[in-house]
């Protein structure tokens, strides 16, 4: 019963929002990140990454990604996170082999951040803005944006000249697995 309600309660919120039914389909596979402007509903792509989404929700579960900053972002490129240094340096310690495959990083595709090692990749991530071709095969794909895309385009752009640096950078608010959700 209580699935039953949770279902059409996040139906409603994801319908709220602009998005399909379809991305309310798997709940355990589906973020809700709250941002000051609105919700964004991310469906994860475990078929593609499994590691990599096993790993993004080991850390939502734990809240890690609560109150983190989006350090890094780029006009119309991407949005990035998920460091508890707030620099680009940090992470959780636990990296994760790289999951690359022949997907597209497309407007609202996530993929995991990683430094120039392939298995390097931890617990930042990035949402693209856009298209980005040169990201394809070098990046893990772990997740799309099926709702809320308008308010990662609100989250504050960083410095051009500065290689996307925010100051005084917006925050996730909370970022949770839809199906824990109560």
């Amino acid at each position: 019963m209580r699935l039953t309600r949770f279902a059409a309660l996040f139906a409603a919120i994801v319908m709220l929002f602009g998005g399909s039914a379809h991305a309310a389909t798997d709940p355990q596979n589906t973020l809700l990140l709250q941002l000051k402007d609105g919700m964004v509903v991310i469906e994860l792509r475990p078929d593609i990454a499994p590691r990599t989404v096993q790993h993004i929700k080991e850390l939502v579960r734990r809240k890690f990604y609560d109150g983190l900053t989006f350090h890094r972002v780029i006009d119309g490129f991407m949005a990035q996170t998920g460091d508890p240094k707030g620099n680009g340096e940090g992470g959780s310690g636990i990296t994760v082999p790289p999951e690359f495959s022949s997907e597209h990083f497309v407007r609202g595709t996530v993929g995991l951040a990683r430094a120039e090692s392939p298995n390097s990749g931890d617990s930042q991530f990035f949402i693209c803005f856009a298209p980005h071709s040169t990201l394809d095969n070098n990046y893990a794909i772990f997740g799309n944006v099926v709702s809320g895309m308008e308010f990662v385009d609100m989250i504050k752009k960083g410095e051009k000249s500065m290689n996307g640096k925010v100051f005084s950078p917006d925050k996730i608010i909370t970022l949770r697995v839809a199906a824990d959700v109560k």
